[in-house]
């Protein structure tokens, strides 16, 4: 068997329109995190890492249960 090419909690950031109501950097990017309160996709300027938004994402984080088939 061989290795995957990348870990499977690796994440690409993905770019997001528009500027941060903080710094007014136009660097801002969308990605999941875990926090306390379980998993969370954010927008976060990369520059000052102000939180823009914070939504609930999928309750296992990267995790996928499949269903079985009978």
């Amino acid at each position: 068997m061989t290795p995957p090419s990348k870990p499977a909690a690796a994440s690409e950031k993905e770019p997001v329109a528009g500027a941060c109501p903080q710094c007014g950097a136009r660097d801002l990017a969308r990605y999941p995190v875990l926090a306390a309160g379980g998993w969370f996709e954010v927008v976060k300027c990369q520059r000052c890492l102000h939180s823009v938004s914070r939504e609930p994402w999928h309750r296992l984080g990267y995790i996928k249960l499949g269903r079985a088939e009978l």
